[in-house]
This record gives structure tokens, sequence and C-alpha cells, in this order.
């Protein structure tokens, strides 16, 4: 006789019962950086940096501005424990052009189809830089649990139009570098898509000689990099706000190590003079052989991940 299964009930609960006001309650909950991740998560996005709460934007204020390590551009992020209304689509735009944001998400209990359909279509008349997000959140029990929350993405960009959109639009006089370089890249986050990493994303192929990837803190990243006149490739872990070299002798403490964990081929730039500082692991190949391409792939994202893996906990902790 077949064992019966006992399954618990998923239960709504109000939002107002865990965050009773967006300001005091909702918006600090959301900046803690276990919550954002679940937010950068759900969007697809590698992480989220929060630069400020309750930022002003002249007699306004904006719930939450962050940072995209990957970019260093700003995310904007705006609250609401109800349904959406036109006040805040209005604010979100306002915001947005105060804080020179290049990534809005706005969060709401419920999108109302017109507002959702305003999301798309600010996604549809904008250039491949802009990006808006409707997220509607939610809280849930199962059986006697505390309440956990989701975030469900309703409205997003159509990355793959835009991407059509921005080849389609700007081939024309892009001289046969630039583009071998966005098919190279293409081909890399295609690779990425069938073979993906636990530890980063790679953001829409372009038509530069590097790729950023985010390590947690927004004065630095790591960039893979391509050089079609040396054939060679490079990851390189980039410290672009660094003119003391404050953080490049931080990490050059650890350079026996990162030789043991990482590779014996590191290369330890401190620039000297210079605003940025790098650390560096070079291979050279052939680029334009497409033979050669996955093993480059691979190589990309094995020390990628080691990358990551040694250097972000000694990051967080600068």
């Amino acid at each position: 006789m077949a064992t019966s299964i006992e399954l618990s009930k998923i239960t709504k609960v109000n939002l107002r019962d865990c965050w009773q006001n967006e300001a005091s309650d909702f918006t600090p909950w959301l900046a803690k950086d276990e919550n954002i991740a679940l937010l950068a998560d759900a969007l697809g996005m590698n992480e989220l940096e929060i630069k400020a709460q309750e930022e002003h934007v002249g007699p306004f204020r904006a719930d939450i501005l962050c940072v995209d390590p990957g970019t260093n551009k700003y995310v904007l992020i705006e609250n609401q424990l109800e349904k959406t209304d036109h006040n805040h689509l209005g604010q979100i735009l306002t915001y947005a052009a105060g804080l020179d944001a290049v990534t809005i998400i706005w969060i709401a209990e419920h999108f109302t189809e017109e507002h959702r359909a305003a999301i798309d279509w600010l996604n549809r008349i904008t250039d491949k830089e802009f990006n808006f997000f409707g997220v509607e959140i939610e809280l849930i029990k199962i059986g006697n649990s505390p309440a956990a929350p989701i975030f469900n993405v309703i409205a997003k960009p159509n990355g793959w139009s835009k991407d059509v959109k921005n080849s389609h639009t700007n081939n024309e006089g892009r001289s046969e570098s630039e583009n071998f370089k966005y098919d190279f890249w293409s081909s890399f986050v295609d690779y990425m898509n069938n073979n993906p990493s636990k530890l980063f994303r790679t953001p829409s192929p372009s038509y530069d000689h590097w790729m950023n990837i985010a390590i947690g803190k927004g004065s630095m990243h790591i960039s893979l990099l391509l050089n079609t006149r040396e054939q060679k490739v490079t990851i390189q872990l980039y410290i672009w706000d660094d003119a003391d070299k404050k953080y490049f002798d931080a990490l050059l403490k650890y350079k026996k190590e990162a030789a043991d964990r990482i590779s014996l081929d590191l290369t330890w730039r401190r620039l000297d003079g210079k605003k940025a500082s790098t650390i560096d692991l070079y291979k050279g190949c052939n680029l334009k052989k497409s033979s050669e391409q996955e093993e480059i792939f691979s190589w990309y994202k094995e020390y990628t991940e080691k990358f990551i893996t040694f250097f972000k906990p000694i990051i967080k902790k600068m």
C-alpha cells in the first residue's frame, strides 16, 4: 500500500503585515545585502551595490540608488506596497533623469495593465543602454513557516530585440575589427548560456575589446579583454579609482597566495602616476581561428571563476 504524503498549503501574506511603511520598513529591508541580492538574481543581474537610500533629487527623494559594479552605472529602485499609480510612474522618470540612471526598477504589489504596458513601451523606444523593469513582490508562507518574499518580474527589456536593432542600425560604418569583436562576444555569451557559471553572468555583447564582470565593489571589476593585434586574451582585475594605490597595495599582500590559488603567471601592475591599477593573466592564441574559440571561452570561464573566488572575499572586507 502506497504511503500517503502530507503536503503543506501555500498561503499569501499581506505585505503590510510585514512592512507597515515603505520608507521606514520596506526600503531598509530591501537595502540589506542578502535581500538586494535576491532582487538582482530575479532580474538576472550579477550584483547591485547600494549607493544611497532616500537619495535627494531636487525636492524629491528616490527610494534606493544602486551601482551596477559591472558597468559603474546607476540603478534606481522605486518601491510601492500597493498597486501601481501614475504618481510613481512620473517619479521614476523624474528620478531617472535627475540621477542619470540607466536602469530603473519599479517594485509594487501589483502592476495595472496600463503601467505594465508603459514599462514595455519605455523599453521599446529607448536604446540598448536604458533598461526598465516592472517587479511585483509577494509574501508567501508554507504551513507555519515564516513569510518569504518572491520577486516576480512582469516587465523587462527585450534584450534580443534591442541587440538586433542595435546591430542593424550600427553595423553600417563599423570597422572589420569592431564587427569581429561583436561576433566574438556574441559567441562567448552563447557559450556561457550553454555552460552557465554559478559565480558570474555575462552582459550583452558589444563592439568593444572588453567585457566587464562585477565583483561586488563599484571601483573594481574583472575585465575580459581581447587583443586582435597581439593575438592574445586577458583576464584582468581592474581597479579604476586607485590614484593613491591603497587598494592595489592592500591586495599585493596576497600575491603569493594568489599565485598558488589562481596562477603563477599573474602580472601585478601598480601603474604609478595613473588612476588605475591592474592584476592581469594573459593567454596567447589565434583569435581568428574559430576552432580555438571554445578553448578560449573555457579558459575565460575557468579563470574568471578563480579570480572571483579568490579576490571577491578580500575585496568585500575593504
